[in-house]
């Protein structure tokens, strides 16, 4: 028998099958469309294997308490046909086996910290920077939950004095998200990120709000490993820049090794590259297969 995996972004659904070491021994994706165009592609994916459990990464705001009467839906999401969407109900009849329900980028910083960039420790902080900011966090081996999954995609920055770009974000305009995400990069300048490889101002300005967004995690959970993916990302003259800014404005404060003198190796891409999330998803169905389970019927 396998474990299940899905990635469930914003634009695609990735579904993968697995091994218990991480390994993928097949996987698909299709468009995030309407949930009945959508779930009856995903569902027909996995009634072809023999599963254990499945692991699920969700874009968000999701409900990830397993108490509360919405737990396993996605919220309040601006997707308006996702909205209140009972995703693990909707497979867990289906399929009739045990799911484990998480953050897309929760997920993903668990198969960083079991299989990635920060395999060996304790500790990490992964981040998305691409259509939306989102990250998450592996604490003492444990992916981080509150009241609900951490939206640190939302905090709030320092403008750049010469930035009059108002924001993005629907909620808060000039947030982290509001600012730094693929839209924002694209409304502000004219042209998509991919578009401005050349443009060196365009990668001052997105360090400059990055690296304040590190150094508020930093402060905050002082991860052992800063790990940033995402198609924003993907511009890999970010990471020099950003380096330099986050050491800039910690000013000295930090004074460890990690971010005095082996920073290259603190703030890093994936070691997983894009899979880091369908991983991640292996790994959160591994940690669900051996727990008590009430049959959906």
């Amino acid at each position: 028998m396998y474990y299940g995996s899905i990635e469930a972004g914003g634009t695609k659904f990735v579904c993968a099958v697995g091994r218990d070491n991480g390994e993928i021994i097949t996987s698909t994706q299709m468009n995030t469309e309407r949930p009945e165009k959508t779930m009856p592609q995903v569902l027909d994916f996995f009634r072809q294997y023999q599963l254990k459990s499945i692991g699920i990464g969700s874009f968000g705001p999701i409900d990830i308490a397993t108490q509360s009467y919405t737990y396993g839906h996605i919220t309040s999401t601006p997707k308006l046909d996702w909205r209140d969407y009972p995703l693990v109900q909707t497979i867990q009849s289906a399929l009739d086996v045990p799911i484990s329900f998480n953050t897309d980028v929760n997920a993903a910083a668990l198969g960083e910290a079991t299989l990635g960039a920060a395999r060996g420790l304790d500790s990490c902080l992964y981040i998305t920077v691409g259509t939306g900011i989102g990250a998450g966090a592996v604490v003492r081996g444990q992916v981080l939950q509150g009241l609900s999954h951490p939206e640190m995609g939302h905090i709030l920055i320092r403008r750049h004095p010469d930035d009059d770009y108002q924001g993005n974000c629907p909620y808060h305009k000039d947030c982290l998200e509001g600012l730094a995400a693929g839209p924002a990069i694209e409304k502000r300048w004219g042209k998509k990120g991919m578009d401005l490889s050349d443009r060196p101002e365009v990668w001052e300005l997105e360090a400059y709000y990055i690296a304040q967004a590190l150094v508020q995690y930093a402060m905050i959970l002082s991860p052992k490993k800063m790990i940033l993916g995402g198609g924003v990302m993907k511009q890999f003259q970010l990471f020099p820049l950003i380096r330099s800014k986050f050491q800039e404005l910690l000013n000295g404060y930090f004074d460890f090794p990690e971010v005095t003198d082996q920073i290259d190796e603190y703030i890093v891409s994936p070691g997983l590259g894009d899979q880091a999330g369908i991983t991640g998803g292996l790994v959160l169905a591994k940690q669900v297969a051996g727990r008590p389970y009430k049959s959906a019927e």
